[in-house]
């Protein structure tokens, strides 16, 4: 019987569950789903309904062309979410993402914004009153709402799209910063509040964060119960150091007051306990080029005073944090050890617990009032589905919009020892069925600071597995989830521990008796690709290399990245010399796939030209040709997310792997021309 993994097109229907909110008497979730639209030419979002206390089938809650998303509550279960769906009630032709409300006794949802620039995000909403806090994008020289609407218009008329920057960053990942700043702005006034006489009746918005500059860009916000108060993330550069500091905006009167500030340190994550009188928070010093920070878990009061550490001998960093209902715990998600698990952190300062213990990944974590835990669960074999996770650990499984695939492969825990004696582990994917010994596919994760924990749908393991491929999902030097000690073994050496540690855990799996070791690939995304790069030029062991939006040139990377100043303190320039891959590139003898976006900011497409530029120069016969390919995606990014480009993606590395690896015949996807 088929799978859903043997078809491309196949995979790419599969609908995909995003994220959920818990809705404020706990017995269902609003889930964010993607489908493919009808000329499976992108995803459209839209949300259900999702039956938490009782055995309904989920139901669909909105439908529009535009699609939505960022679904959260009212007190009173009135469901919140943000769309560019036309307004039926206003003539007004806004194109951007406004905040909708569709309320919980019926009816249509409706627009509470008509910001000419759109909402961004629902920034916060109050557990306790109706008071929203949302954040947008607005021009620094409109002086009100109403001139940004006309400046706005006005460069858009005059077809001005010149942006005049005074700091940086200017990009991020793939989009320009700027013009516009993020702003918060709090809705005054009734959301409930029915349309009369065919006018739209939208609350009136009011900036809590008026001239913000970039300080919000990457800012966390929370709000409490009673919404009196919004502490958010204030990010600057102090004494040459990014710096983040927690601020209480009193949201009547606009006051703040800082209540966590210190030079290189990084503070954000911000949850408020439920009474509303107390905050945790992640603090997180910046990292040097000699060693790698912790992320450090702190409470304080509402004020801010009285901060404490927790769980300051935990080796593991928070991904995200929620109080207990008795706000006498902090509940969190973590890295740890090849999974991500749900962790239970008293404020008392005894260690923190495991919840879960099994082989997932939980995310979009909700805490219902008994404590009970309402997430998304996904592995290497399953894609996100939501569960149910009692105190005791006990998971049950919830049901869902975007039911899981029946999964074409077997996964096991695969480790060894490097050179200097550290455990180096991963997970292998095997076919559930093979006649012979499977060829080897050595997928590296990007990061550097990640783990192969969680399902992706950008990178589907499982249709490598389709082809016939066991497909090795390592964790080197540098991964997370296993201490700061195994990370700083790679800190500033990414060439070094990381390279020895892949090629320590692929010897270990080659000499399985399932495994051909006469036919493997290697290929990775990012980091992974900056490792594919490096392992090209290092060694001759693997058949094949696929490197994705990968680092080649370290001499230009730090000043075109979109995160410049991460960067250098990330890394030395001795350190950046000795670790970078061009320098090896008169080594390389294994054919090598290149592929690049041109809106990748992260890592620029100069990375790709500079690689592809090198490889023709070093290896380019006298016509010019070589076994070398370059798959280049003029309107991607760092990821391929388009769906018919995901699938050229996908054709690509498999056509290039059977030929080099597999000894087949050389193809080329039809689209490609």
């Amino acid at each position: 019987m088929s799978s859903s993994y043997d078809s491309l097109d196949d995979f790419l229907a599969l609908p995909r569950l995003e994220s959920i909110a818990l809705a404020p008497d706990g017995t269902w979730a609003a889930g964010v789903v993607a489908t493919l639209d009808h000329d499976e030419t992108a995803w459209r979002r839209a949300i259900w309904r999702l039956p938490i206390t009782t055995r309904e089938a989920p139901m669909r809650l909105t439908r529009s062309a535009k699609g939505e998303a960022s679904a959260a509550f009212l007190p009173n279960g009135d469901l919140l979410f943000t769309s560019s769906r036309p307004d039926a009630e206003t003539k007004e032709e806004i194109d951007a993402a406004q905040l909708w409300v569709l309320p919980s006794s019926g009816g249509d949802a409706r627009a509470v914004t008509a910001l000419p620039g759109g909402v961004a995000s629902i920034a916060a909403s109050a557990r306790g009153t109706e008071c929203v806090v949302v954040a947008a994008e607005l021009l620094p020289g409109a002086a009100n709402l109403d001139a940004e609407g006309e400046l706005r218009k006005a460069r858009k008329d005059k077809k001005v799209r010149a942006i005049l920057h005074e700091s940086a960053p200017v990009r991020f990942w793939d989009h320009d910063l700027g013009p516009a700043e993020p702003h918060l702005l709090v809705l005054d006034g009734a959301l409930a509040a029915e349309s009369t006489a065919g006018a739209p009746s939208r609350p009136p918005l009011r900036d809590l964060t008026p001239r913000p500059g970039g300080a919000l860009r990457r800012s966390s916000q929370a709000i409490t119960p009673d919404g009196s108060t919004l502490i958010a993330g204030f990010s600057r550069i102090a004494d040459g150091q990014p710096t983040t500091a927690l601020v209480a905006i009193d949201v009547v009167t606009g006051h703040r007051t800082t209540l966590c500030d210190e030079p290189g340190i990084s503070h954000g994550g911000v949850v408020i306990s439920r009474d509303g009188t107390r905050i945790a928070y992640t603090r997180t010093p910046e990292s040097t080029a000699e060693a790698v920070a912790d992320s450090e878990i702190w409470a304080a009061r509402i004020d801010g005073s009285d901060p404490i550490r927790l769980a300051g001998e935990w080796d593991r960093w928070p991904a995200s944090l929620a109080f207990a209902p008795d706000g006498n715990a902090l509940i969190a998600t973590a890295d740890d050890d090849g999974r991500g698990h749900i962790f239970r952190i008293p404020l008392d300062g005894s260690s923190p617990e495991a919840i879960t213990r099994d082989d997932y990944a939980y995310a979009s974590v909700n805490v219902a009032d008994d404590g009970t835990v309402i997430a998304l669960r996904s592995n290497w074999l399953e894609p996100p589905h939501p569960v149910r996770v009692l105190t005791d650990g006990t998971v049950t499984r919830l049901a869902t919009p975007a039911p899981v695939p029946t999964p074409n492969a077997r996964m096991e825990r695969v480790e060894t020892r490097a050179e200097d004696g550290a455990r180096v582990a991963g997970w292998l994917l095997l076919p559930e069925q093979a006649d012979e010994a499977s060829p080897l596919l050595l997928w590296v994760h990007g990061g550097p600071l990640n783990s192969w924990n969680a399902w992706s749908w950008r990178w589907a393991p499982q249709l490598a597995v389709a082809q016939g491929y066991a497909v090795l999902l390592p964790d080197p030097a540098l991964s997370t989830g296993y201490g700061l000690d195994f990370i700083q073994r790679g800190w500033g050496a990414w060439g070094e521990k990381p390279y020895t540690d892949l090629m320590a855990i692929t010897d270990a799996v080659e000499a399985r008796d399932d495994i051909d070791e006469t036919r493997t690939a290697a290929m990775g995304g990012s980091f992974g690709g900056y490792m594919a790069n490096w392992i090209a030029g290092h060694t001759d062991r693997f058949d094949a290399i696929v490197t994705h939006a990968s680092l080649w040139a370290f001499d230009q990377f730090a000043g075109t990245t979109d995160s410049p100043t991460y960067w250098r303190t990330l890394m030395s320039t001795e350190a950046a010399q000795e670790n970078s891959p061009h320098l090896f590139v008169d080594a390389i003898t294994t054919p090598m796939l290149v592929i690049h976006g041109d809106k990748d900011y992260r890592v620029p497409i100069g990375e790709g030209l500079r690689l592809w530029s090198d490889l023709y120069t070093a290896h380019a016969d006298d016509t010019g040709a070589m076994v070398h390919r370059f798959l280049y995606f003029p309107d991607e990014n760092h990821w391929i997310l388009t769906p018919q480009h995901a699938k050229i993606w996908y054709q690509t590395v498999f056509a290039f792997l059977a030929q080099h690896v597999l000894g087949e015949e050389a193809t080329r996807p039809e689209l490609l021309g």
